[in-house]
């Protein structure tokens, strides 16, 4: 054999060896990517995605469109909260620093032959979610133990839920409104709601007379809207309750004239008011009542309440100003992410002549807080509070993964019928598990399409 041969006989057998790689590679992610999906329907939540550039097209048999230009490898982390049990093993939580390994991917093939063996699974689930709660709390303890918090972490794990006792103060450090340093953590919370009182008194406590036409318009509408604030939970309508909402609310528009005070904000302050005051008041928040807490504890709760709203309101300061831009800028880009993600849903709800706006926009200006049962609401927020300064842009893939929870639904109303299911969304008896159904698929969908903007154009 020549020189000649022996070259081209070599170059042959390479170019076999990388088609059996790249074969065996898209095996093993289309096996992966098969398994997450079968996860995805209610068995796991994932973790981190990691995104590598693919060359050619993905076996999309099995899903709805995706981005055609990327393979996507998952790692698995644990996300059950101290409310609601894992949906996996606890063989299956994996870290997720570390993309999926062969013998993770065996891991899941292996979960996923198994899921028909309904009572063994559901034995193991709750022995896993024990497992993983008690795991959980011990990484939250360990962060929250040091002199100084590393907030990064803290973002990671809160990510998949706070158990609940941990709440306030996680929060409180998540929004920046208490420092990670401990030493200064006391006396900074201290200034601050000294800082809040005087406030009230100087803004609240004082005669109509001295406020402005536009102040006591907006006093007005404020007391309307306090009464009407969450109105399927008793508690909100206590009046002391309505007080405290009022007086932060209020405090906080004449402290922010940019935007002044928004129908839809005071929706924003009871995820707040229901967490610090959970440090005061136990059991079930239908038993509460404020007339059992003295007026100091009142004072904390409420300054705790108008600071983290303030540091929260910060980072989307344009979604309440006139006209609201920030909010009509985010409708536009949830109508084209639900249009690369589920093209029929895009295609018959602009067949039928509704708009995004129509319907999105009271979801972006509450946050979901109107849609969803008002117990999930902490947990939601434990994410929202998690993404730091790229909520805004995460809240539009949440609410991408919401709203195609009813894909088939969907696609069978009018423009009538339409309107009416998205206004009274069949959300009222959902549990932990349908909510971090919608943060998973959230969080796929931004790390297959957030660096990717082109896959979003129009």
């Amino acid at each position: 054999m020549n020189n000649n041969d022996r070259i081209h006989s070599r170059q042959e057998e390479d170019q076999s060896n990388a088609d059996s790689t790249v074969a065996s590679h898209d095996s093993r992610f289309n096996q992966t990517l098969r398994n997450v999906q079968g996860l995805l329907k209610g068995r796991s939540i994932p973790g981190k995605i990691l995104l590598t550039r693919r060359l050619d097209p993905l076996d999309n048999s099995n899903s709805k469109e995706y981005s055609p230009t990327y393979e996507r490898s998952f790692s698995f982390n644990d996300a059950g909260t101290s409310d609601h049990p894992a949906k996996a093993t606890e063989e299956e939580v994996q870290s997720t620093s570390k993309p999926a390994s062969v013998a993770n991917v065996n891991k899941l093939k292996k979960s996923s032959s198994d899921r028909d063996n309904s009572s063994e699974e559901v034995q193991k689930s709750f022995m896993g979610a024990r497992a993983t709660d008690s795991a959980r709390v011990m990484k939250f303890t360990k962060v929250l133990s040091g002199s100084t918090v590393i907030l990064e972490k803290l973002r990671e794990l809160s990510w998949s839920g706070v158990p609940d006792y941990m709440r306030p103060t996680v929060w409180r450090l998540l929004l920046g409104y208490a420092p990670p340093n401990s030493d200064r953590r006391e006396g900074v919370l201290r200034r601050k709601r000294l800082e809040y009182l005087d406030c009230v008194s100087q803004y609240y406590d004082i005669p109509d007379t001295q406020r402005s036409d536009d102040e006591i318009n907006m006093l007005r509408q404020i007391a309307v809207d306090c009464p009407r604030t969450v109105p399927d939970v008793s508690f909100f309508q206590q009046p002391q309750v309505q007080k405290s909402l009022e007086r932060i609310l209020y405090t906080w528009a004449i402290r922010h004239p940019a935007s002044g005070y928004v129908q839809g904000i005071n929706d924003l302050v009871t995820p707040f008011l229901v967490v610090f005051l959970s440090e005061y008041l136990e059991g079930s928040i239908d038993n509460w009542s404020m007339s059992d807490l003295s007026a100091d504890k009142i004072s904390n709760v409420e300054a705790d309440c108008y600071w983290c709203l303030s540091k929260l309101l910060d980072g989307m300061q344009d979604h309440y100003t006139f006209a609201q831009p920030g909010i009509q800028r985010l409708v536009f880009k949830l109508k084209e992410l639900v249009r690369r993600i589920d093209e029929p849903v895009s295609r018959h709800v602009e067949e039928q002549g509704l708009e995004f706006l129509q319907f999105a926009f009271r979801w972006f200006n509450c946050l979901l807080i109107r849609e969803i049962p008002f117990h999930l609401i902490t947990r939601l927020w434990d994410t929202y509070l998690a993404e730091g300064d790229a909520l805004p842009d995460f809240l539009v893939y949440i609410f991408a993964s919401f709203l195609l929870t009813w894909s088939d639904k969907l696609q069978k109303l009018d423009f009538q019928e339409l309107v009416m299911f998205l206004q009274h969304l069949p959300t009222q008896n959902w549990s932990h598990q349908e909510l971090e159904m919608v943060l998973s698929r959230a969080f796929m969908w931004h790390s297959m399409f957030n660096n990717s903007p082109s896959h979003l154009a129009s």
